[in-house]
């Protein structure tokens, strides 16, 4: 079966092939709009990618922004 063989080969290598993808999206986001706007985009997303996580942990919204907007000495 040709189709395991491809599934056994993503499970054993998906860090590399997301790496690769990665980069390759960064090349491409340089060539068309510089670096400094593509490094602003892949912070944007890092960003994003930071809050949904923190969201799915906690699974409050409205304590998440509390926290996240509160003075540091309350």
């Amino acid at each position: 079966m040709p189709e395991t063989n491809w599934w056994i080969f993503l499970n054993t290598h998906w860090g590399k092939i997301l790496g690769a993808l990665l980069g390759l999206i960064f090349a491409l986001l340089v060539i068309n709009y510089g670096f400094w706007i593509s490094l602003f985009i892949f912070l944007c997303i890092a960003l994003g990618l930071l809050i949904g996580w923190r969201l799915d942990l906690t699974e409050d919204v409205g304590r998440f922004f509390r926290r996240l907007f509160s003075a540091k000495n309350e």
